[in-house]
């Protein structure tokens, strides 16, 4: 007994140490975490009040570099650049600035190339500005400028190709004006400068269209007012616009089964791209080949797709052109699309229009073999066959569908009704036969000869008395029952 009391003892008192260890060590633990660090406290020392918050919510990269370049203070934006590594500055362009600022105070800034992380890729362009933050810090902003150097460029490069190519056929135009002047006493001169007038000013024309169609879908926004489009509709009018230059070169233009598969979106952008593929295909091919074009659906992630591909038999595509071929202006050949009257637009209106709709665009092409052009859009089905589903949560649903019920309810005792008199109505025929004939047989006589008016005699009947028509009047009246009233 004393063991057992002994033992206990010791346990519990074992306990309370272990308690009382455990509760010193986590308010060793609390105050160690209270503790400020070295670093922050030369960080809350040196940065003046509120400049924290205010490069938290900048968006270009900031950093913060004390008298001895330790890097301060920094945002997450500048560690995705790769500007600080290891505290410090990782640009040496950009510290030498901040070294300049600290010492004569001046704001700098610069514009730099920087490499980016891994050394792939096209370098990012930045713009630096250095600029003195209280007495011993400095303060330095970088703007990431890729984005906006790519969109100039592309703008640039459109202005230059838009009026290169406007150049071209009004010039031509300005020139064959001239010539026509100067062969007015020629006929056949001026018919021919006046063809090739024509020539030009088709070429223009449809170049300033393809211009517009290019800006009214090259925002890719999502369309407004979306309809469902059949496949069979939009392959029949590509091959239609297609089919005077297919036949000049002897063009086999085949298409496959498109029934039954649709899509939605615009059918005015989504025909001129599936008009621009073909016309390509027609375009690019020897004389006497085949273009093909066939449609089906596929299931992806993403769901449902329409595929439609135009196959051409042509000379091929290489690698280093099927990357660009969507580009604005772009020419496989450029001697090949002067003779076509190409303008260099058609991939690109294609690649917009896909992308609008929620597609993409596709190329596979081998030279010397020919190539095919995918054109990928989401599948809807088809509206004709699919009847309108009531909503079970839209009340006006539910109000409809009662309505329509109670038209049913109402028609099938209209038609019980309609029904009866019905068969009233021959019961009442048949006695009225039965009458007439016993007015007969009641009041007939013997054939008497009754004279015309104009002398001749006749043999016939004599004539019904006027009082036994009044037999032939039905005075009972046949009440019917009353329509039932609906709850």
């Amino acid at each position: 007994m004393d063991v057992n009391a002994a033992v206990a003892a010791a346990s519990a008192i074992g306990g309370v140490c272990t308690g009382a260890f455990a509760v010193l060590a986590f308010r060793w633990s609390e105050r160690e975490q209270a503790r400020p660090t070295r670093s922050s406290l030369h960080t809350e020392a040196v940065l003046p009040p509120g400049v924290d918050t205010v490069l938290s919510v900048l968006r270009s990269s900031a950093v913060v570099l004390d008298e001895g370049d330790t890097v301060v203070k920094a945002s997450s934006a500048a560690y995705a650049l790769g500007l600080v590594r290891g505290g410090r500055l990782a640009v040496d362009r950009m510290l030498q600035m901040a070294r300049e600022t600290r010492r004569d105070g001046e704001i700098r800034q610069v514009e730099l190339d920087l490499a980016r992380r891994g050394g792939r890729g096209e370098p990012l362009a930045v713009s630096a500005r250095v600029a003195p933050l209280g007495s011993r810090l400095v303060l330095l902003l970088v703007e990431d400028l890729t984005e906006a150097r790519r969109i100039e460029a592309v703008r640039r490069d459109f202005v230059a190709n838009v009026s290169h190519e406007l150049k071209t056929p009004v010039g031509a135009l300005s020139l064959l004006s001239e010539a026509v002047m100067d062969a007015a006493d020629d006929p056949e001169a001026v018919n021919r400068f006046a063809g090739r007038m024509q020539i030009e000013a088709t070429r223009l024309t449809s170049l300033v269209q393809e211009i517009i169609d290019l800006s009214r879908v090259q925002n890719d926004d999502p369309l407004d007012d979306p309809e469902a489009i059949a496949v069979e509709e939009l392959v029949a009018e590509a091959v239609d616009r297609c089919r005077h230059p297919a036949n000049a070169k002897h063009i086999t233009m085949a298409t496959g089964d498109t029934s039954g598969l649709f899509v939605q979106g615009h059918r005015g952008q989504l025909a001129a791209a599936l008009g621009n593929l073909v016309e390509n295909a027609v375009n690019y091919s020897p004389v006497r080949t085949r273009v093909g074009i066939a449609a089906r659906t596929v299931s992806v992630p993403g769901g449902e797709f329409v595929e439609i591909s135009v196959t051409d038999q042509g000379v091929g595509i290489s690698q280093a052109d099927r990357e660009r071929i969507f580009e604005r202006f772009y020419r496989v050949d450029p001697a090949r699309s002067r003779a076509t009257g190409g303008t260099g637009l058609g991939l690109s209106i294609v690649k917009h229009v896909a992308a609008s709709h929620g597609g993409e665009v596709t190329v596979w092409s081998s030279e010397g073999q020919g190539s095919t052009f995918t054109l990928r859009l989401p599948s809807v089905p088809d509206p004709s066959a699919t009847p309108p589903q009531d909503d079970p949560d839209d009340p006006e649903d539910d109000v409809r569908g009662d309505i329509r019920d109670d038209h049913d309810d109402v028609d099938g005792i209209t038609d019980a009704v309609r029904d009866d008199i019905r068969d009233d109505d021959v019961l009442d025929r048949d006695d009225d036969v039965l009458d007439e004939d016993a007015v007969r047989d009641d009041h007939s006589v013997p054939d008497q000869d009754v004279v015309r008016d104009d002398g001749v005699a006749r043999r016939g009947p004599a004539r019904t008395p006027a009082g036994a028509a009044t037999t032939l009047t039905r005075t009972a009246t046949r009440t019917l029952p009353a329509p039932e009233v609906l709850p």
